[in-house]
């Protein structure tokens, strides 16, 4: 009896697995011997490659603003100050670091702000 309703769960165990995939979407596909195959749907990611390189180019522009608004040496010694606190601020440190595009916007940026 035992043996039956170990079997019993684990069937009910794999049609609530493959429930919880089919919930997301699934694609149905007609075999050559005609046979209809129902398979769960590949999940998409929700942020998409465009969205991130927005994100990062805004980025670097918000950092070419600050470098070209404080000044360059202004700019480096708060970094510099970042840089020795805690390890949250070390890794603002690190992120915000200056780098060649950033350096580049500032750049283009300093000139209109003045």
């Amino acid at each position: 009896m035992g043996e039956h309703h170990d079997q019993f769960q684990a069937r009910l165990k794999q049609i609530n697995r493959k429930h919880e995939a089919m919930a997301g979407g699934y694609s149905a596909k007609l075999r050559p011997d005609g046979l209809l195959v129902i398979k769960p749907g590949s999940v998409q990611s929700r942020i998409s490659a465009r969205t991130l390189v927005f994100f990062a180019a805004a980025f670097l522009l918000f950092k070419g603003f600050l470098m070209a608004a404080l000044g360059f040496g202004s700019y480096d010694q708060r970094v510099r100050t970042l840089a020795g606190g805690s390890a949250v601020e070390r890794a603002g440190a690190f992120i915000m670091q200056a780098d060649p595009v950033s350096v580049f916007f500032a750049q283009k940026i300093g000139p209109v702000l003045r």
